[in-house]
């Protein structure tokens, strides 16, 4: 069978949106495995100031992204998960949505211990500048009208959320009646 012997890592993230830290962190995974699943969390959302693209719109940014860092699209899926509000299934109800996995990839604390007590094995890629590379910085960037936010992201993904209007749906979200 195709999937024997394929060894895959899950790594689950909202991507709200991907920015450079997150590359990092593919780059590290496939070190250690031969195919990461980059799980978009949060599928159901969007439209908000913390969840402000869909999951479509973050399929494409992963992709777009993945193609600007020269990673082999061969070796990743990416696929949409929505939220399930009980966390100790998270885990079992992720992998009905992704093909077999070993590993759960993260830093997330709370997600590191679910995949554990799930009976994964995690890998924990290491932080690579947390305070620069972080997705609500980077939207804090955005509502405030400051371009340095295009330098967190991959060109490509900036200017996707420019074709979007991406930056002025945060700022629309915001506004009050």
């Amino acid at each position: 069978m195709y999937w024997e012997g394929v060894v895959r890592g899950v790594y689950p993230g909202r991507f709200q949106p991907i920015h450079w830290g997150h590359i990092h962190a593919f780059k590290w995974a496939l070190e250690r495995v031969d195919e990461l699943i980059i799980v978009i969390g949060s599928a159901q959302e969007s439209h908000t100031i913390t969840n402000p693209f869909s999951a479509g719109e973050r399929v494409i940014m992963v992709k777009l992204a993945l193609k600007d860092a020269g990673i082999d699209l061969n070796r990743v899926y990416i696929i949409p998960v929505p939220d399930v509000l009980i966390n100790y299934i998270w885990p079992t109800y992720v992998a009905m949505f992704v093909p077999k996995f070993k590993y759960g990839i993260s830093r997330n604390p709370l997600v590191i211990r679910l995949f554990k007590d799930a009976g994964y094995e995690v890998l924990i890629p290491p932080a690579y500048k947390r305070d620069r590379y972080c997705s609500t910085i980077i939207r804090k960037l955005m509502i405030e009208g400051s371009d340095e936010w295009r330098d967190l992201v991959p060109p490509s993904v900036a200017m996707f959320i420019d074709e979007i209007k991406g930056v002025e749906r945060i700022r629309d979200i915001l506004r009050s009646d």
